[in-house]
């Protein structure tokens, strides 16, 4: 008889790096309006990573009307949950603070012409 294998749980560098992963990919995720990753814009308020290296993230839209508000929250947990050493992701909506340009990184400002 075999004894169940339990996974070793996580260091706190492993989980640093998986979520250096984690965020090289929300990098390939784009608004569709607007030229800029949706990690960049600022749309990504966490990333928590349990022991078991499940990946909770909690991110907002630009605005609660947004085209993709049904599509891209699927679309960020897929790519998540893809990435090697994640053994799942689930992604929640909130618009709790609201999103503004403020949010974003220097770089997606200049990007947009913002500075």
């Amino acid at each position: 008889m075999h004894s169940p294998i339990t996974p070793r749980e996580m260091t706190p560098e492993d989980k640093k790096h998986l979520e250096e992963r984690v965020i090289d990919m929300l990098k390939s995720v784009y608004d569709p309006e607007i030229p800029v990753d949706i990690y960049e814009l600022g749309l990504i308020y966490e990333v928590n990573i349990s022991d078991e290296a499940h990946v909770a993230i909690k991110m907002t839209l630009t605005s609660p009307a947004c085209p993709v508000a049904e599509s891209l929250p699927g679309e960020v947990e897929q790519k998540v949950a893809g990435v090697p050493g994640v053994t799942s992701a689930k992604v929640e909506i909130t618009f709790e603070p609201p999103w503004d340009r403020t949010m974003m990184s220097e770089a997606a400002q200049l990007e947009l012409g913002f500075m």
